[in-house]
């Protein structure tokens, strides 16, 4: 059985499909998707503006749902999940890094304090020394005490992926991660 787990793609869709309605308009984000995603594989999306890539991350991090075609993400059918299931699975099963550092740090907080907030729930009691690992981690500690305004674009950043590893996530999903930081500090986030 732990040999199956470990063979079964992370991420399974076939022919899936998005589209956005409003009151007065239909838009088709993502056409008939067919994509395979094994356990360890590192992929980028590309693609042009408006071509689906967010629309294709936030539904396998939970926070979209399809609109037709199949999602299977680390053996969990996203059609099939209900809110207390989908709620789990966001929190175990992905970490992500949002290119708007807005979304990804609670401004009036400290780096140790954002990085600590998606273990709130976490039965673990060592959550201030995992937070300090993770600030490690990305070459941050020495600024654990800064609050958002005092950090650098880069900073923040780094932060967020500290953030998004918080709770050991299965998958790191990342939106442009580099997108507002310079080459450097792109590479280094990169590493």
């Amino acid at each position: 059985m732990e040999n199956e787990i470990m063979n079964r793609p992370m991420i399974e869709c076939d022919n899936l499909v998005k589209i956005y309605k409003t009151k007065d308009i239909e838009v088709l984000a993502l056409q008939g998707l067919d994509i395979t995603i094994d356990q360890g594989e590192l992929m980028a999306i590309i693609g042009n503006s408006g071509s689906g890539k967010s629309t294709f991350l936030n539904m396998i991090g939970g926070l979209d749902r399809p609109s037709a075609g199949r999602l299977i993400v680390d053996g969990k059918d996203l059609f099939k999940l209900n809110e207390k299931e989908l709620v789990d699975y966001k929190r175990s099963t992905v970490g992500f890094v949002w290119q708007n550092n807005a979304r990804n740090l609670l401004p009036y907080m400290t780096a140790l304090q954002n990085v600590q907030v998606p273990m709130m729930f976490d039965s673990n009691h060592k959550k201030e020394q995992r937070a300090l690992e993770l600030l490690e981690l990305v070459g941050m500690s020495h600024r654990k005490h800064s609050k958002l305004r005092q950090l650098s674009g880069g900073e923040q950043q780094r932060i967020a992926i500290a953030i998004a590893l918080a709770n050991n996530p299965k998958i790191l999903l990342a939106d442009e991660p580099t997108g507002s930081v310079d080459v450097k500090t792109g590479a280094y986030i990169l590493d």
